[in-house]
Formats: structure tokens, sequence, C-alpha cells
């Protein structure tokens, strides 16, 4: 199996399980002489081997993604670097936004706002960082494609 379609798999059970937890909670009471729609033991017991699937199937990604090098970095450092290339974009996205937002005066003797940043040198910065991540981001595709999962 590919890493890419165990990061596919990872995904589905992550859905099952939010999808079991509904489901039991919405058969953990009922009234009084009904019987609820769905047998909450079973639903449980679903749960556990749901869990416990995810569990083995973590484990193996993250022992991939260690042993797993891509220009001479390995995979988890390659998805560390793109968390936080994407947390730095959005914070540069929000400063560029906020910088640019100028026109809040409603007449000429109010208070007048200015911008503290270049919001061109901001956006520009955004638009590198985001080049840079889309960059990262086809690399670590490629490599969840062609590498095995251990």
């Amino acid at each position: 199996m590919k890493l890419a379609e165990a990061l596919q798999e990872r995904a589905d059970l992550n859905r099952r399980i939010q999808q079991l937890q509904q489901r039991l909670n919405s058969n953990a009471i009922v009234q009084e002489g009904e019987q609820p729609a769905e047998d909450p033991a079973g639903l449980l017991a679903e749960l556990d081997g749901c869990a416990a699937s995810l569990e083995t199937l973590i484990t193996r990604i993250n022992l991939t993604n260690c042993q797993t090098q891509v220009g001479g970095e390995s995979l988890t450092a390659l998805l560390a670097r793109r968390d936080a290339l994407k947390l730095k974009l959005s914070i540069y996205r929000d400063l560029a936004y906020n910088a640019s937002q100028l026109a809040r005066r409603a007449t000429r003797t109010e208070i007048k706002v200015l911008s503290s940043v270049s919001v061109k040198d901001v956006q520009k910065q955004a638009d590198n960082l985001a080049k840079e991540l889309r960059l990262l981001d086809n690399s670590i595709q490629a490599a969840n494609w062609t590498t095995e999962l251990i």
C-alpha cells in the first residue's frame, strides 16, 4: 500500500469514527418503553474496531514519514515545515487584508487611519510564502504516491 492510500484510509476511518460518535449520541437515550434505533453495544464494538485500525494505521504512517527522505530531509520534517508555512501564510494574508482597510472615516473630522505596514510588501511576502508552500506540498504529495507504507 502506498503512503497516499494509507492517508486516504486514515481520513475515511476518522470520518467513520465521527459518524459512529453521532450515531451513538443519537441512540444514547430513549423514551421509556422504546428501543433505540440502533444497538449502542454494537456501535461501540464497531467504534473499538475502527479505533484499533486507526491506531495501527497512524503508527505505520508516522514510521514511514520518519524514514522517508525527500531531498535529504525526512517527510516528517517537511510536514512540519508545511504546517509552519500554512500558519505564516494565514497570518500574512490577514495582515495584508487588515492593513488595507483604510476607508473607515465617515467625515473629514474623524480620526484618519493609516496602515502601519506596507500592504504591497506584506502581500508580496504572502505570495512568496504561498509559492513556497505549493512547491513543498507538491514534493510531499509526490513522495506520498511513490512511498510504500512500512
